[in-house]
C-alpha cells in the first residue's frame, strides 16, 4: 500500500533536475544571446562610422554632372533648357540674318534683330501688327521652326519688321510697322544718325569678352540716357551674358550674367 507514495516522492527529485536542466539551458541560450548582440554591437559601431564619414562629403559631389554643364540636360535650369534647344535648331547665324534683313530695306539700317522660338513667334502674332507682313512661297518652312526677327529703319526713322527662316535663311515675312508716330520715327532717326558702331561692331565686342552665340542686338537708350547696343551672348554653359555697349565709343557700359 505504500508503493504510490513511494513513486510520487521519487518523482519529486526527477521534476527538479529537469529543471535544473532546463535552468542551464537557459543559461547557455542566454549567453548565446548575449555573443549575438556583441556582434550586433559591433555591426551597428561600423555603420555609424561609415555614417559619419560620409557626412564629410560634399552634398551633391557624388553628381557627375555640374548644373552648369551643357551636356546634362537633366540638371539645367528651365531658361537653359530653352536656349540649348533653340540654338540647336538654328542654322543661320546673326550676321547673315542681319544681311538678309537690310538687304530687304533699300537704304536702311539694323535697329533691332532677335532669335525667336515658334511659339515665340505665334504669341507675337497675337499682338503685333507685323502678323499681316507677306508670306513666303513656303511659309510652313519657319512656321515651325525658329526665326529672326529684325527691324530695319529707314532714313526718316520709318521702321520694317522682316522675319527671317533661321533654318533655310529665306525671308518668311517683310512689312513695315504702321504703328509708328510721328515721335517713334524722329527717335529712331535720331538714333541711327548718332550710332557710330555697327551691330556687328557691337556683336564683336561682346563676344571678345565672352563667348558664345549671339542671340540678340538691339539699339536703344539704357537708364542714363545713352545710346547703346544691346546684344545677348548665350556661352556653352547655357547661361547668357547681357551686354550694352556704348553705340558711339563702343565701350562695354554694362554686363550682367543670368544663369537662370
Amino acid at each position: 500500500m505504500r508503493t504510490e507514495p513511494l513513486r510520487r516522492k521519487s518523482g519529486a527529485p526527477r521534476a527538479r533536475q529537469l529543471r535544473l536542466v532546463g535552468a542551464v539551458c537557459a543559461l547557455v541560450a542566454s549567453a548565446a544571446l548575449v555573443t549575438g548582440c556583441g556582434d550586433d554591437s559591433s555591426d551597428k559601431t561600423a555603420a555609424e562610422a561609415t555614417s559619419e564619414a560620409a557626412k564629410t562629403v560634399p552634398e551633391g559631389a557624388a553628381s557627375p554632372t555640374p548644373s552648369n554643364s551643357p551636356s546634362g540636360s537633366a540638371s539645367l535650369t528651365q531658361d537653359q533648357s530653352e536656349r540649348k534647344e533653340l540654338l540647336g535648331a538654328t542654322k543661320v547665324t546673326y550676321d547673315k540674318a542681319a544681311a538678309t534683313a537690310v538687304d530687304e530695306v533699300k537704304g536702311g539700317k539694323l535697329t533691332d534683330l532677335d532669335l525667336k522660338s515658334a511659339d515665340d513667334v505665334k504669341d507675337d502674332d497675337g499682338d503685333d501688327d507685323d502678323a499681316s507682313a507677306s508670306p513666303s512661297p513656303s511659309p510652313s518652312a519657319g512656321a515651325s521652326g525658329p526665326q529672326w526677327v529684325a527691324e530695319v529703319a529707314e532714313k526718316d526713322g520709318a521702321s520694317h519688321t522682316v522675319r527671317i527662316d533661321a533654318v533655310s535663311g529665306k525671308v518668311i515675312g517683310s512689312a513695315p510697322e504702321r504703328d509708328r508716330d510721328a515721335g517713334d520715327k524722329k527717335e529712331t532717326a535720331d538714333w541711327i544718325s548718332r550710332a557710330k558702331q555697327t551691330p556687328e561692331q557691337a556683336a564683336k565686342t561682346a563676344t571678345d569678352k565672352t563667348k558664345g552665340t549671339v542671340t540678340s542686338v538691339g539699339l536703344d537708350d539704357n537708364d542714363s540716357g545713352a545710346l547703346v547696343w544691346s546684344v545677348d551672348v548665350v556661352s556653352k554653359d547655357w547661361n547668357k551674358t547681357d551686354f550694352e555697349i556704348d553705340a558711339v565709343k563702343g565701350d562695354i557700359t554694362h554686363e550682367h550674367v543670368d544663369r537662370d
